[in-house]
């Protein structure tokens, strides 16, 4: 893959190369030899970046990749590589799915479908017995968490696949949203088209530095969500940190962003928060479930100032997602009271700023206030964000 664009010049740091140069290799090469553009830097850079969000281009400036941040960042880094975001686009070569699985079948009527790896590419085949479609896969989408979904081109434009892995069942199943709509032709059964918006939106949610110029460039992506797609473009924050200028301003910190703006513009940007479903009435119904940010917008107690109900407050983004029912007890009772909890001075003196005591539960409040929710056709339970009291046979509130 070619490296994302870095600007150049002829000056050279000898101290900066002897401490750099042998944990970032060709990277820190062409860092170092841009250094002489932050001299140029214009007045008020800082603001290109001070309203930066996912899926937003900044225009002119220079991805470096994640090896470049590890090189200080190395901890939050390593841990971000086990992510499922980190992973949220593999090329088909880098899919634990499709390398364990060098052939996969699913029979839909008149159409039959193939997904055939050899290591070295990856082939999906669709024929309703008289013709066959076949075109290699580009990407996968998704680490297979859940699902992993696949993108083709054919034509020149980008489709993705009518079938996606489940990891749930082991195998193929129709991507979820087909299910109901079971395509009439051989050339929709292979595909849906997904080229222009739909495919910007898909790339620049599950890639970084997937945009130049408003279109996806595939030549210069960098697979899966990545330190640069959360805090934007790198070069000059880096070239700054090895000037030892001490600025901070060239890089986007999401943690300075206020509770609301967190949720609903930030992470909401690929996670779908409340203004992003309201003009999607085709997202209503249970399939909202997917959307955390804006079921928990929804949610009774939801205050926007209070930080306790950011998403950050429970996801650490540097971190995998541990399936764990008692793990967010500790972020639930900052507020909340559980039954049978010691009364001390500190808890009475904080008692009006408190949330409702539970009169119920002990531990695991989840189960009961953030209840899993079965989405038809997706083979998994999603977590509902819309935090509630839950009462028997109590229908889904959209």
């Amino acid at each position: 893959m070619r490296q994302p664009r870095v600007q150049t010049g002829n000056v050279m740091f000898p101290r900066l190369i002897a401490r750099q140069f042998c944990i970032w290799g060709g990277a820190a090469c062409a860092l170092l030899l841009s250094c002489a553009a932050l001299s140029q830097t214009k007045p008020g850079y800082a603001g290109s970046l001070s309203d930066f969000r996912p899926r937003k281009e900044v225009p002119g400036e220079s991805f470096i990749g994640p090896g470049a941040c590890a090189s200080c960042h190395a901890q939050k880094s390593s841990s971000h590589l086990q992510t499922a975001m980190g992973h949220a686009l593999q090329k088909p070569t880098e899919s634990a799915v499709l390398r364990s699985h060098p052939r996969m079948t699913f029979q839909a009527g008149r159409f039959s479908y193939q997904i055939v790896s050899d290591g070295l590419q990856s082939v999906y085949r669709v024929t309703d017995g008289k013709e066959t479609l076949s075109e290699p896969i580009l990407y996968a989408f998704g680490n297979a968490h859940v699902a992993q979904t696949y993108v083709f081109r054919r034509g020149g434009r980008l489709y993705e696949s009518r079938v996606s892995y489940y990891t749930a069942i082991d195998g193929l199943d129709w991507t979820i949203g087909d299910i109901l709509n079971p395509p009439p032709s051989l050339e929709e059964a292979a595909g849906r088209d997904i080229d222009g918006d739909e495919a910007r939106n898909c790339f620049s949610c599950h890639a970084t530095a997937a945009l130049v110029n408003g279109k996806v460039q595939l030549d210069r992506i960098i697979p899966g969500v990545t330190c640069e797609a959360c805090h934007g473009p790198g070069e000059r924050h880096a070239v700054a940190k090895l000037l030892e200028t001490g600025e901070d301003s060239a890089i986007f910190n999401p943690k300075r962003l206020e509770p609301e703006t967190l949720s609903q513009e930030f992470c909401g940007a690929c996670h779908r928060g409340v203004d992003t479903v309201a003009m999607m009435p085709d997202l209503g119904g249970i399939s909202n479930v997917r959307f955390q940010p804006y079921r928990l917008f929804n949610s009774r107690g939801h205050d926007p100032k209070d930080a306790h109900l950011a998403c950050t407050a429970c996801h650490d983004p540097h971190l995998d997602l541990k399936q764990n029912e008692a793990g967010s007890d500790s972020k639930c009772t900052v507020c909340h009271e559980p039954s049978g909890a010691a009364q001390t001075p500190e808890k009475i003196q904080n008692k009006g700023a408190a949330g409702k005591r539970c009169s119920v539960g002990r531990d695991k409040c989840v189960t009961c206030h953030m209840p899993k929710v079965e989405l038809p056709g997706a083979h998994f339970k999603f977590t509902d964000h819309r935090i509630r009291i839950v009462r028997p046979k109590e229908p889904y509130p959209y």
